[in-house]
């Protein structure tokens, strides 16, 4: 197969996994899915390539719009998609980042094996479920003055080292060490910070999870003893972002943008993908503000990490210290960052989609936007932590509750083929709505349990049916082309032991 049409849209096949959305019309670069042809029949199920189409129409787009394995249908950017803009003449988009900023994951490794926690699966899940806050509104592990909020979103995890939620190896272990340097915590609104006090430490709903894993799987084992990784091995996995906070400081700049910079909306296909000037005042207060809200993401999970410390102590009768409860990685799924690429110029010194047409490459710093993207960058790259430079930053994957996740490495390919990204996840087949008519919350729990030994607990029936394994797309298959792809390698595979969620 050379083409594939999706209806209004016909891809390119430019290699294996490969597809390109050509440049027409008012497009401003090509588009890119990386897809194999199982996962592109379910992307271009929804509205995923109409949206990604869209994405190339934002100013200064770089090189092309890339839709990751993963995508699917999101608030005017797909997810799973990525976008990296000029950070002098191109823009920054709210709506390109996502509403839970910092949306992300953060694994911890154990010394504990699968044999040790069976007959306390029962214990264990209802402890975490009583002592880590989750659901809609308000409720944390802490509960902070509007001080304590300004101190998070200018300090992120060294917040929490100052105050005794964290060990100096956890800022190690963290992207960017748990702080973003531009946070501007005056440019998150009060109302903003109100919604964020009293939800530090807390795992808020929808597929945000806590769950406990064992290691079933080993594909790399000079990188899964970097990582600390070995078979049969207990682990844990908190999936969840900025809450209230995040939600509403995303919100306040998409108004503020659509007032202020209405014509470059009206320019734009879809104004869901409102964006700011860069440079502008709009576009740098919005910067320091997700800044901010990525500072506040990454305490968040950091608190919670403290409390899932505190429960397994509780459950195992041991010093959390003895049980090796240590943070292996904490990336961001939803966000922007200033970051420096080589990019490949024409003679004219234009961006081109350097696949040997390139006169030369420059580096460039660009906004690259993740929602729903995972940052996967390879062996040597100086942002990686110390203890994971010369394997490449650890990648986070997460499944379904009945079908396992994925630790990688940043993929050699990831710089040249997508800014040093891979997917975050499966990805969504089904609505949420559709997801309550297909399933019973108590008869997946049920099936869970009695088939595959996983214990889940939840606020709710509908919530466990919103998440349904079958929800998903199948993460095995995003994994194997990420992998393929050379942009995010495997390492290792785990599968649940007990979830809990809001």
């Amino acid at each position: 197969m050379t083409t594939y049409d999706a209806g209004a849209v016909t891809l390119r096949k430019v290699r294996d996994y490969v597809w390109e959305m050509p440049k027409q019309g008012d497009m401003r670069v090509p588009a890119r899915v990386f897809a194999s042809e199982a996962l592109l029949d379910e992307i271009s199920d929804d509205k995923t390539l109409e949206q990604l189409r869209n994405a190339t129409h934002l100013p200064g787009i770089t090189k092309y719009a890339i839709c990751m394995p993963d995508g699917h249908q999101g608030y005017g950017f797909p997810v799973g998609g990525v976008g990296a803009m000029d950070a002098r003449d191109g823009c920054i988009s709210p709506g390109a980042v996502g509403y839970d900023i910092n949306c992300g994951v953060r694994m911890m490794t154990t010394n504990l094996t699968y044999d040790d926690v069976q007959g306390h699966e029962q214990e264990l899940v209802e402890s975490l479920f009583a002592n880590v806050p989750s659901g809609l509104g308000g409720g944390g592990v802490f509960e902070g003055t509007v001080g304590d909020v300004d101190a998070i979103l200018e300090d992120g995890v060294q917040w929490a080292l100052r105050n005794d939620w964290a060990v100096p190896e956890d800022l190690e272990h963290c992207e960017d060490e748990g702080k973003r340097p531009d946070a501007d915590p005056t440019a998150i609104s009060q109302k903003a910070k109100d919604r964020g006090k009293n939800q530090i430490g807390s795992l808020g709903s929808g597929n945000h999870f806590l769950e406990v894993q064992r290691v079933t799987d080993v594909y790399d084992d000079e990188v899964a003893d970097a990582f600390d990784l070995t078979e049969d091995q207990v682990v844990v996995l908190i999936h969840c972002g900025s809450r209230g906070l995040g939600h509403q400081t995303c919100n306040d700049y998409l108004r503020r943008i659509e007032k202020t910079h209405a014509g470059l909306l009206d320019s734009l296909p879809d104004r869901e993908l409102a964006a700011a000037p860069a440079g502008s005042q709009l576009a740098d207060e919005y910067y320091g503000a997700m800044c901010a809200a990525i500072n506040f993401a990454w305490v968040n999970r950091q608190l919670i990490m403290h409390r899932t410390r505190q429960v397994f102590e509780q459950v195992f009768d041991r010093d959390w210290r003895d049980m090796e409860m240590h943070l292996l990685y904490d990336v961001a799924h939803n966000i922007a960052k200033k970051e420096h690429h080589q990019v490949g110029v024409d003679a004219d010194g234009t961006v081109v989609a350097d696949d040997g047409d390139a006169v030369e490459y420059e580096t460039r710093e660009l906004y690259v936007h993740r929602k729903g993207a995972t940052r996967a960058f390879p062996a040597g790259r100086e942002e990686v932590p110390p203890a994971y430079r010369a394997v490449g930053q650890p990648v986070i994957i997460p499944g379904s509750m009945g079908t396992g996740s994925y630790v990688l490495r940043g993929g050699e390919r990831s710089m040249h083929e997508t800014f040093g990204s891979t997917a975050h996840g499966a990805g969504r087949l089904m609505s949420r709505t559709q997801a309550k008519k297909e399933y019973r919350g108590g008869d997946v729990q049920t099936a869970l349990r009695e088939h595959d030994r996983i214990y889940v607990k939840a606020q709710s029936g509908a919530t466990v049916a919103e998440e349904a394994p079958g929800v998903y797309k199948d993460v095995d298959e995003v994994v194997r082309v990420s992998d393929a792809l050379g942009i995010g390698d495997r390492v290792a595979r785990t599968f649940p032991v007990c979830n809990i969620k809001g």
